[in-house]
């Protein structure tokens, strides 16, 4: 199964036009929204809106840069259910993310990403 992600979703040259263009499964919402998401209630509404905004279009959500277990816990509230950065772990190459997704793969510590049921 082929997974399309709109990355840094927000910023640069993203556009809602692009969102009918191309066949896109999956918004990743940019960290410069993330970053303040505990402290600042217009960039809380802001990844509300993307939130919701990818699921009524049938798609997932990816919050990208979260560092801080407050942040986390904002998204676990907006009902976010994936999320990357430093809090999980700090970008590592091949040979050391190889293991340590076997073992967590074998535990089940991971849901599989692309099948959320709306």
């Amino acid at each position: 199964m082929t997974v399309i992600a709109f990355d840094d979703f927000g910023t640069g040259y993203s556009s809602l036009s692009y969102l009918h263009r191309f066949p896109i499964d999956t918004l990743k919402v940019d960290r410069s929204f993330i970053q303040r998401v505990d402290i600042d209630g217009e960039q809380l509404a802001i990844v509300r809106t993307i939130i919701t905004l990818a699921w009524n279009l049938g798609m997932e959500v990816v919050a990208e840069g979260v560092e801080t277990p407050k942040q986390l816990a904002q998204l676990r509230s907006l009902r976010c259910e994936y999320a990357q950065g430093y809090l999980f772990s700090q970008p590592r190459d091949v040979q050391a993310i190889e293991p340590l997704l076997t073992q967590e793969l074998e535990q089940g510590q991971f849901k599989p990403f692309g099948n959320r049921s709306v």
